[in-house]
């Protein structure tokens, strides 16, 4: 598998996490758990979008920091609409890839710091910051943790993560 159909894959799986149904025990792929969640359809029209909603479905294991659609909101007026647009596609692939870890990282794996991940939009780091009481992940705050999922976990945060706005 190449590292962009290997991020591809992994933002795939990003927008769908955003639609998770919190409540319910997994049993679903994370694009399955998001569109019973009624909450992230942004992110999994975007994922759609980007063509990476069939690699969110398949790629294992994966974590995936869905924002939700009032994350979406909080963006500038008309940029979701400009990122949907066929060509900025390849933007739209940046951003989602961004929100995607090539591995499962639930909450109780984070030491009581500040660290360092790569996500699946390869020249980019998270970071990811655990305290006694929240998870952070870089500005964006984590409001659900470790929803499971066939394929991985799903966190749900409050801020979109666009590359490039974070320094390590």
């Amino acid at each position: 598998m190449t590292i962009f159909s290997r991020a591809a894959k992994l933002a795939a799986a990003l927008a769908l996490g955003l639609s998770l149904n919190i409540g319910s025990a997994s049993a679903n792929n994370i694009v399955e758990t998001a569109q019973s969640a009624g909450q992230f359809q942004t992110l999994l029209a975007a994922a759609q979008a980007a063509g990476l909603a069939d690699a969110l479905s398949t790629s294992s294991p994966i974590t995936v920091f869905a924002p939700t659609d009032e994350a979406f909101a909080k963006l500038p007026e008309g940029t979701v609409e400009n990122l949907l647009k066929p060509e900025n596609k390849d933007q739209l692939v940046a951003i989602l890839t961004y929100h995607v870890l090539p591995r499962e990282l639930t909450s109780d794996m984070l030491p009581a710091r500040r660290i360092p991940v790569r996500t699946l939009n390869t020249g980019e780091l998270l970071r990811v910051t655990r305290s006694h009481s929240s998870v952070t992940v870089d500005n964006s705050n984590v409001i659900q943790a470790d929803i499971r999922a066939d394929n991985g976990v799903i966190h749900v945060i409050d801020t979109v993560l666009l590359p490039g706005t974070n320094t390590h």
